[in-house]
């Protein structure tokens, strides 16, 4: 493998990639380009197929790297921290990138540590300095008020893990080409002191605001919890899940699983309707990828009417009866 180059690490499912792999790629690709150097996918797991491998490089990625076997089968940190702490002492990467979801958030605080390297976690955007070549790590601060840019002039590999779900996944090529190494497993990376027993799902909360394609938000314009019930019905004909701002769940109008935004989750629905949302910067960040932006808002100078494809300057009080009867009327015919 190529040194100073730049690496993202893919996460697994069993032997098959998450849909995070190619979100970091995504990431990856653009700050390679600036700096002029490779990108370089690390996939560390069991049982990886050689297609799950190639749509790596489909997706963006110059070559793959792969460490495969049974001791790695099931995500363990000490274990892959060894891996990966290992790959990049021998390679020296400039700069080293995961998606900030349960495991990208304890590999690598885990193998930063190790390697006394500079980390920051949970980032929104990310750039490279032009004077210097840093890597630029935009993330929330101050509970989500502010957003803090962080360097690292000095420690090498500069880490980041990037929220999930802040970026699309560049579009697959099939046509591209790129190197896939097999890196042998050591023996000595295997941390016999941890042992997985098993998992357990969690049944007690099951939305999952970040799988929905359509998701109907509410805010502070909806005044009261009892309004949410209007929500409820258009979401009900459209066949979505309802989201929130961080005010409505702040009021407890709405449970945080349904929060969107910097201090809440980040989506990409095909269709977000928001309603009573002004579109504070912190909530902006967390949907403003969606496919379709809908926003019904009183005020013709929220700010969520920039970026919205189609917005509804009136009452949502009735609005949003009219529309939910109409929706009935289109069903029945």
């Amino acid at each position: 493998m190529h040194k100073q180059a730049l690496w993202t690490v893919a996460e697994l499912e069993g032997a098959h990639l998450r849909d995070t792999s190619f979100e970091i790629i995504a990431r990856g690709r653009r700050l390679a380009d600036k700096l002029g150097v490779p990108l370089i996918s690390i996939a560390i797991g069991s049982g990886i197929e050689e297609v799950e491998l190639q749509r790596l490089i489909h997706h963006g990625a110059d070559s793959v790297a792969a460490v495969d076997t049974g001791a790695l089968q099931g995500y363990q940190t000490e274990t892959y921290s060894n891996v990966l702490t290992s790959l990049i002492e021998r390679y020296e990467p400039q700069i080293v990138l995961a998606a900030a979801t349960v495991n990208g958030r304890s590999l690598l605080p885990h193998v930063a540590m190790r390697l006394r390297a500079g980390l920051t976690a949970d980032c929104t955007e990310l750039d490279i300095e032009e004077e210097t070549g840093n890597l630029l790590q935009t993330r929330p601060a101050i509970g989500g008020n502010i957003l803090a840019t962080i360097k690292t002039p000095e420690a090498r590999p500069q880490m980041a893990t990037v929220r999930p779900r802040s970026t699309l996944p560049l579009p697959e090529d099939p046509k591209r080409r790129g190197e896939i190494e097999r890196i042998p497993f050591e023996a000595q990376w295997h941390d016999r002191r941890v042992k997985k027993l098993g998992m357990k799902e969690n049944t007690v909360e099951q939305l999952n605001i970040q799988a929905a394609e359509i998701i109907v938000a509410g805010g502070r314009g909806m005044k009261k919890k009892e309004n949410f019930s209007l929500l409820e019905k258009l979401a009900a004909e459209l066949g979505g899940v309802i989201g929130a701002s961080r005010e409505a769940v702040d009021r407890a109008w709405i449970s945080y699983p349904h929060q969107v935004g910097l201090s809440g989750k980040t989506v990409v629905p095909a269709l977000y309707i928001a309603v009573g949302i002004s579109g504070a910067i912190q909530h902006l960040a967390g949907m403003k990828t969606a496919g379709e932006i809908v926003a019904i808002n009183r005020d013709p100078q929220a700010p969520i009417l920039e970026i919205a494809d189609f917005a509804v300057v009136g009452d949502l009080f009735q609005v949003l009866p009219r529309l939910i009867a109409r929706l009935r009327e289109e069903r029945q015919l």
